[in-house]
C-alpha cells in the first residue's frame, strides 16, 4: 500500500472524529447540563437524542450531495457544520438553543458517517479495503475516548460549555484535511472527468493494477444508469434491505446506550462520584481504541465474516454478565461491571463496530452507492435515536437485567442475520461485489 493512499484514507476517517467525539462528550456533559438547566429525565433524554434527528437529516441528504457535488465536498460541508454547531452548543443560554445547536451537529455527523466510508472505500485497493475503511471506525474510537477524557478534566468544575465546545477541534482537523485530499476516481469517472480519475487510480495502485480497477469501473458504468428509485430495484433490493438490516442491528445490540450513558451506569452499578464515574468510561473507551486495531488488522486477513462470528458471541456474554450485575447490585460488584462493558464494547470495537460500517460501503452498484449508503445509514441513526431516546426509561421500567438481556438476544439474532445473508467481501473488487444472500 502506498502512503498516499493512507493518507488519503486517514483524512477522510476523520469523519469518525465529528461522531465520536459528540458520542462520548454527552455522556459527562449531560450530569451537568442537566444540573444547569433543572431538565426533567425526558428532555435529558432528548438533548441526547436531537443530535441523532440531524443526523438522518444528513444521512438522507448525503447520498445526492456525494453524487451531485462529489464526495470531497460534502465532507469539506460536513466540517463547516459541525464547526458552527459546537459553537452553538457551547454558548446556548438555554436548553431550547442547546436542543438546536445539537441538531446542526447532527446534520454534520450523518453527512460524515455516509461519505467517510463511501469515499475511503472508492479510493483503497481492494487488498486493504477492509483495513483502510475500518479506520473510520478507528477515528470514532479516538474521538470517544478524546470525549471521555476532556470529561474527565473538566468534570471537576462541571465545565460542561468547554466540553461540547472543545468539538471545533476534530470540525477543523476534517475541513482543512479534505481541502487538501483529491477527489474520488470512480466519481470521477461517474461525471466524466476520465484522465483525472486516471491519474488518481495510478496514483493509488503499483504497476498495472489501475488498468484492472478503471476496467472494472467502465463497466459498471456502462449498465444502465437510472433515478435514485433504481435503488428499489430487484437487483439491488437484497442489497438494500442487507444494508439497512445490519444497520439497525448494530444500533439494537447496545452500543450507543453503553456510550451515552456510561457514567450513568457505573454509578448505578456501585461507583461513586461523577468523576469516578467519567474515570472508568475512559477506560472502557480505552479498551474500544485498542480493539479496533483488531478490525484494521485482520479484516483483509481473515475476513468480515469471522471477525463478526467472534465479536458478537463475546458482546452477548459481556452483556449477559452485566445483566447479573444489575440483578446484584452493590460497590463489591462494580469491578465486574467495569469488565462486563469492556468485553462488550471491545468486542464490538474488531467487529459490528467497523464491518457494518464496510460492509454497507462494498454492497451497493457504483450507480447506486451514495442513495444506498444513505438509507442505510439513515436506518442506523434512526435505531440510534430510538435506543438512546428510550434506554434511560428501559433502565428505569424494565430494570437493568431485563434491558442487557434484550441486547443480549439481539446479539443472537445478529449471528444468524450474518451467517445467512452477509456475503465475505474481503479481496473482492467493489464492482464484483453483490450484496445477495451469504454465500459463503
Amino acid at each position: 500500500m502506498r502512503p498516499f493512499v493512507l493518507l488519503v484514507a486517514g483524512v477522510a476517517a476523520l469523519g469518525g472524529l465529528l461522531f465520536g467525539y459528540d458520542t462520548g462528550v454527552i455522556s459527562g456533559a449531560m450530569l451537568f447540563i442537566a444540573h444547569d438547566f433543572h431538565l426533567p429525565l425526558h428532555m435529558q433524554e432528548f438533548v441526547v437524542s436531537v443530535v441523532l434527528i440531524g443526523a438522518m437529516l444528513g444521512a438522507i441528504t448525503a447520498g445526492a450531495s456525494a453524487d451531485h457535488f462529489g464526495r470531497r465536498a460534502t465532507l469539506v460541508c460536513a466540517g463547516v457544520i459541525f464547526g458552527i454547531g459546537a459553537i452553538g452548543s457551547a454558548v446556548a443560554p438555554s436548553p431550547i438553543v442547546l436542543i438546536f445547536a445539537r441538531f446542526v451537529v447532527g446534520i454534520a455527523i450523518g453527512l460524515s458517517s455516509v461519505v467517510s466510508p463511501l469515499y475511503i472505500s472508492e479510493v483503497a485497493p481492494s487488498k486493504v479495503r477492509g483495513g483502510l475503511v475500518s479506520l473510520y471506525q478507528f477515528a470514532i474510537t479516538i474521538g470517544i475516548l478524546a470525549a471521555f477524557i476532556v470529561d474527565y478534566v473538566l468534570a471537576h468544575d462541571g465545565s460542561w460549555r468547554w466540553m461540547l465546545g472543545l468539538a471545533i477541534v476534530p470540525s477543523l482537523l476534517l475541513l482543512i484535511g479534505m481541502i487538501a485530499m483529491p477527489e474520488s476516481p470512480r466519481y470521477l469517472f461517474k461525471i466524466g472527468r476520465d484522465q483525472e480519475a486516471q491519474d488518481e487510480l495510478q496514483r493509488i495502485h503499483d504497476g498495472d493494477g489501475w488498468k484492472i480497477e478503471e476496467e472494472t469501473i467502465r463497466s459498471a458504468l456502462m449498465q444502465r444508469q437510472g433515478a435514485s428509485t433504481e435503488i428499489f430495484a430487484p437487483s439491488v433490493r437484497g442489497a438494500l434491505f442487507l444494508g439497512i438490516a445490519l444497520a439497525v442491528l448494530q444500533q439494537i445490540t447496545g452500543i450507543n446506550s453503553v456510550i451515552y450513558y456510561g457514567p450513568r451506569i457505573f454509578a448505578a452499578t456501585g461507583v461513586s462520584g461523577a468523576e469516578a464515574a467519567i474515570l472508568a468510561t475512559a477506560l472502557v473507551g480505552a479498551v474500544n481504541v485498542l480493539a479496533t486495531l483488531i478490525a484494521i488488522f485482520f479484516a483483509d486477513r481473515i475476513g468480515r465474516k469471522p471477525l463478526l462470528y467472534a465479536g458478537l458471541g463475546c458482546m452477548g456474554v459481556g452483556l449477559l454478565s452485566l445483566a447479573y450485575v444489575f440483578a446484584q447490585p452493590g460497590a463489591a460488584l462494580s469491578g465486574l461491571a467495569l469488565g462486563s462493558l469492556m468485553l462488550y464494547v471491545g468486542c464490538f470495537a474488531f467487529s459490528l463496530g467497523p464491518i457494518v460500517w464496510l460492509l454497507i460501503s462494498e454492497i451497493y452498484p457504483l450507480r447506486v452507492r451514495g442513495i444506498g449508503m444513505s438509507l442505510a445509514t439513515l436506518a442506523n441513526w434512526l435505531a440510534n435515536f430510538v435506543v438512546s431516546l428510550y434506554f434511560l426509561t428501559m433502565l428505569h421500567g424494565l430494570g437493568g437485567p431485563v434491558t442487557f438481556s434484550i441486547y443480549a438476544a439481539m446479539c443472537v439474532i445478529t449471528m444468524i442475520v450474518v451467517a445467512r445473508f452477509v456475503p465475505e467481501t474481503k479481496h473482492e473488487l467493489l464492482e464484483s461485489i453483490s450484496g445477495g444472500p451469504a454465500g459463503g
